[in-house]
C-alpha cells in the first residue's frame, strides 16, 4: 500500500493539492502535511504549492466578481443570500476583510467576489492576499506535519499505522467541519423560527 500509494503521490500529489487549495478549504493541506512528513512530498513543494493554489484561487474569484459580478448575483442564489452579510462584514472589517477571507467559514470563495465587486483596490487586494495566503499555507501544512510529528512520540513506527493515522486525521478535520455546520445551523434558528412564524401567521390570515 505504501509503495502504491508513493508513486501515486510522486505522479499526481502536488498538482491535485494545487487545484483542492485553488477551490476550497485547507482539508487537503493538512493531509498534505502529514504526507510530507512521512516523506511522500516535500514540506516546502506542499507550502509553495498551496501558496499557489490559495493566492491565484482568490485572485480568480476576485477578478471573477469585478467582471461578472451582477450576473453572478442573478445566475447563483448562494452568493446572492450572501451578500448583504459579506457587504456588512467588508463595510466593518474594510482592508481586513481582504486578509481573512479564506479563514472564514462559509465565505472563502464569496468574500473575493463581492471585494471584486466593490471599488476596493485590485492592488491592495493582490499584496493583501499574498501575504494571507503564506501564512494560510504554512500554518495548515505545518499542522498536519506535526500532527505526524506528535504521532511519533506515541507510536514507534509511524509508517506501520499510517492508514490509521490518515483516518484519525480525516476524522479530526471530519469533526471540526461538522462543528461549523451545527454552529451555523444553531445561529440560523432563531431566523427559521421567525420565518416559520411569518409563514404561519400568512396562512391563518388566508384561511
Amino acid at each position: 500500500m505504501n509503495h502504491l500509494l508513493g508513486e501515486y503521490l510522486q505522479q499526481h500529489g502536488y498538482w491535485v493539492l494545487f487545484l483542492w487549495t485553488f477551490l476550497e478549504g485547507e482539508a487537503g493541506l493538512i493531509l498534505a502535511g502529514f504526507l510530507a512528513f512521512q516523506g511522500y512530498l516535500t514540506l516546502p513543494a506542499v507550502i509553495v504549492t498551496a501558496l499557489g493554489g490559495a493566492f491565484l484561487g482568490d485572485q480568480f474569484y476576485f477578478y471573477l466578481g469585478r467582471w461578472k459580478g451582477p450576473w453572478l448575483l442573478k445566475m447563483f442564489t448562494l452568493v446572492a443570500r450572501k451578500f448583504r452579510k459579506a457587504l456588512r462584514l467588508i463595510e466593518k472589517y474594510g482592508t481586513f476583510v481582504a486578509f481573512i477571507s479564506r479563514y472564514t467559514y462559509g465565505f472563502r470563495i464569496v468574500l473575493p467576489i463581492i471585494l471584486g465587486m466593490s471599488s476596493f483596490p485590485a492592488s491592495r487586494f493582490l499584496s493583501l492576499n499574498m501575504v494571507s495566503a503564506l501564512l494560510w499555507a504554512t500554518l495548515f501544512s505545518l499542522a498536519g506535519y506535526f500532527f505526524g510529528k506528535s504521532a511519533s512520540l506515541f507510536v514507534e513506527d509511524v509508517s506501520r499505522y499510517e492508514m490509521h493515522l490518515l483516518a484519525a486525521l480525516a476524522g479530526l478535520i471530519f469533526c471540526m467541519w461538522l462543528s461549523h455546520f451545527v454552529h451555523a445551523w444553531f445561529r440560523r434558528k432563531p431566523a427559521r423560527t421567525r420565518l416559520k412564524r411569518i409563514r404561519d401567521s400568512r396562512k391563518t390570515v388566508d384561511q
